[in-house]
């Protein structure tokens, strides 16, 4: 047996609270190794006089590991416990000693693994609509032009020409209100938009003044009427937070520019020297863009500040959540002074991390909720597009970046294909010679996967785009030119999606990709040749380049 596979940690995605009286545990094991794992576990006083033990469930596999998981409903939470593995017929026992082939019980109270206590406050609670949501990303410049009064003096983009890293194409928040009928029609129920507040540039992300919705877009009037609908309709809003960094013509440092040290908010930010220089560039900033200087996040006085530009737009329009910008480059003790903030206010409030890697660290439910979920993108990718996975690699991958995480956080990851910051899904699978089939088969696996399916504007359409600025194109609003069968597709699923109840299963048959959500069966055949696949009892026939939904109950389409 292979030792060193065998992994299990406290506090983490593998021993965590579900609820105050609910905990999952999960133990790791080399692919292929055990017979069979038992929980032997008890409250943590009594060790000594009475446990219990329980299988353990092989959930999912990987490439390398097998993952055990249970869950246990306790009326005390103060959880001792330890492993019983059985693996080449013979036992063995896994406590924080490692593994062994005999266990002392009288001393497990030096070494079994615990769960001391259960606080209601260190549960990460899933946000109550969160299970049911389906979003759509908007960067707000380039949707539609709604205000048709307004100023639009600014705009040097004619609609539908490529844009550049200066253009500005005038759509605005009243335009997004003017569409939100065709966004219900569609399915989707809230919207994440790209940041509104004042700024200089198209896409906003240096904001000159965080009290500001951007005249551009139609300032705070716009801003309340497209609330005001969007929550007369049951959905959500989510506008983008961004807290790493600010514009240079911010008047916070615009102050320590003139003032260097005595200015009162030198300490806001991260400064080599008696004063900021432009030129030399000798203060940190976002990425190499010295126009964006970045906030010192553990200052006190910067999260007040921060806390309350959320809880001004919060209190006004009910925001229901926020995107945060560059997160993983923000402190720990902000986000976790942030999330009390909002969370104190709204519980309901979603969370949601910019974080391109594993981001299990700070999602224990005292930092974000969920993160956008760019390894299933790149999973996504692999699969669909550059042809570096095989079906069972696939059902592996997903497998591997499911246990990641906990639970609850699994249920609120931003799942994505593209964005603002990617070429389209489309356009890569087009370079590979592939065609709209490939970005349908990838929309299938996102609708079926737990968290949130987001998507970016003008995917449902067909809409294509390379690298930043590209992939930022005006929105086609001539419904001749869209392609209705990648909309079909997303509709069906918007619909599918609803139905989906019950735990996630991961396969692979005859090179066919299959997931399961409770009745409903997802089969994938990404080869280009026809295949067929046995789905309780009843045989399925799937084209190349296909998907499709099973009612595993009798074998039917969905």
């Amino acid at each position: 047996m292979n030792r060193q596979a065998i992994y299990h940690a406290n506090k983490s995605e593998y021993s965590y609270a579900v609820s105050r009286s609910e905990v999952e545990i999960r133990l790791r094991t080399a692919r292929g190794d055990a017979e069979s794992v038992e929980l032997i576990y008890g409250m943590k006083y009594d060790w000594t006089i009475a446990r219990e033990s329980c299988a353990m469930e092989k959930k999912y596999t990987d490439d390398l590991f097998d993952y055990y998981v249970i869950r246990l409903r306790l009326q005390d939470t103060r959880l001792a416990y330890i492993f019983r593995i059985r693996a080449e017929g013979k036992e063995y026992y896994y406590s924080e000693d490692g593994v062994r082939e005999t266990y002392d019980w009288a001393l497990g109270y030096f070494n079994y693994f615990q769960i001391p206590y259960v606080h209601e406050a260190d549960v990460h609670r899933e946000v109550n609509w969160a299970r049911e949501a389906v979003l759509y990303q908007v960067f707000v410049d380039r949707f539609y032009r709604g205000d048709e009064r307004a100023d639009k003096g600014y705009v040097n983009l004619e609609w539908g020409e490529r844009p550049n890293p200066k253009s500005f194409a005038g759509g605005d928040l009243e335009g997004i209100r003017k569409k939100l009928d065709y966004l219900q029609e569609m399915g989707f129920n809230a919207l994440y938009l790209t940041p509104i507040f004042a700024s200089r540039s198209n896409h906003k992300y240096d904001t000159r003044d965080y009290f500001r919705v951007d005249d551009m877009f139609g300032g705070e009037r716009a801003l309340e009427a497209l609330a005001k609908d969007v929550h007369s309709r049951g959905m959500r809003i989510i506008l983008d937070a961004v807290w790493n960094h600010c514009s240079r013509e911010n008047a916070l440092f615009a102050d320590v520019m003139e003032k260097g040290k005595a200015s009162d908010y030198y300490d806001w930010f991260l400064i080599e020297g008696d004063k900021p220089d432009a030129e030399r560039g000798n203060y940190e900033h976002f990425a190499g863009c010295t126009y964006m200087p970045k906030f010192n996040t553990s200052n006190r006085a910067v999260q007040e500040y921060l806390i309350e530009v959320s809880e001004h737009w919060m209190g006004r329009y009910g925001i229901d959540g926020w995107r945060l910008d560059v997160a993983d480059e923000v402190s720990d003790t902000f986000w976790r002074r942030f999330r009390e903030a909002v969370k104190g206010r709204n519980p309901n409030v979603i969370l949601l991390a910019e974080n391109w890697q594993n981001g299990s660290a700070w999602l224990r439910g005292d930092e974000y909720d969920g993160a956008m979920n760019y390894p299933l993108t790149k999973a996504c990718l692999d699969y669909f597009v550059y042809d570096r996975y095989d079906a069972r690699d696939m059902a592996e991958r997903l497998s591997s970046l499911l246990m990641r995480n906990t639970m609850p956080a699994n249920h609120m990851m931003l799942n994505l294909l593209d964005s603002h910051d990617t070429e389209r899904f489309l356009t890569l699978a087009k370079k590979r010679g592939k065609d709209e089939r490939s970005l349908i088969n990838a929309l299938a696996v996102l609708f079926f996967s737990y968290g949130m399916p987001c998507v970016y504007y003008g995917t449902e359409i067909g809409m294509e785009g390379g690298y930043d600025p590209d992939c930022r194109r005006t929105f086609d609003w001539d419904s001749s030119h869209w392609n209705e069968r990648i909309r079909g597709a997303v509709k069906k699923l918007i619909g599918i999606r609803k139905t989906l109840r019950g735990e996630i299963a991961y396969g692979e048959q005859g090179g066919v990709l299959t997931i399961r959500r409770g009745n409903r069966i997802l089969a994938i055949n990404n080869q280009a040749k026809a295949a067929q696949v046995w789905i309780c009892g009843h045989r399925i026939a799937i084209e190349g380049q296909t998907f499709q939904v099973i009612n595993s109950e009798n074998g039917g389409m969905v």
